[in-house]
C-alpha cells in the first residue's frame, strides 16, 4: 500500500483528500497544516507521495517543495492549487513537482495522477 502525506492549511481539503485516498487503497500516514510541519513530517516519515497546497502559512507550497526536493530529490510531490495560480504551478514544475491538481478535487483525477507517477 502506498503512503501519502497531505499538506494543506484547509481542514476541509485535508479531510476530502484523506477520504479520496483511503477509499482508493492509499494509506495517509500524516497530515500537516503548514509547510514547515509538512517538511518535518516528510523527513520523519518519508511517504511515497505528498499532496502539497501552494498557499499556506509559515512556508508556502513552493518553499516547502524546494526544501523537500533538497532533502530527497526523488520525492513525488503533487501540488494542489486553486484556480488562477498558473505562474506558481509552472514554478513548482521547474522545481520538480511531479504533477498538480486543482481544487475542487475530482477523485478520478487524483487517483489517475497517483497511478501515473508510481
Amino acid at each position: 500500500m502506498s503512503t501519502v502525506l497531505i499538506v494543506d492549511d484547509s481542514k476541509t481539503s485535508r479531510s476530502m483528500l484523506r477520504n479520496i485516498l483511503t477509499e482508493n487503497g492509499y494509506e495517509v500516514v500524516a497530515e500537516a497544516e503548514n509547510g514547515q510541519e509538512g517538511y518535518d513530517k516528510y523527513c520523519e516519515l518519508k511517504p511515497d507521495f505528498v499532496t502539497l497546497d501552494i498557499t499556506m502559512p509559515i512556508l508556502d507550497g513552493i518553499q516547502t517543495l524546494t526544501k523537500i526536493k533538497e532533502f530527497d530529490p526523488l520525492a513525488k510531490v503533487i501540488m494542489v492549487t486553486a484556480a488562477g495560480q498558473k505562474g506558481k504551478m509552472l514554478e513548482a514544475i521547474k522545481i520538480g513537482a511531479a504533477e498538480f491538481v486543482t481544487k475542487p478535487f475530482e477523485t478520478n483525477q487524483i487517483i489517475s495522477i497517483l497511478e501515473s507517477i508510481k
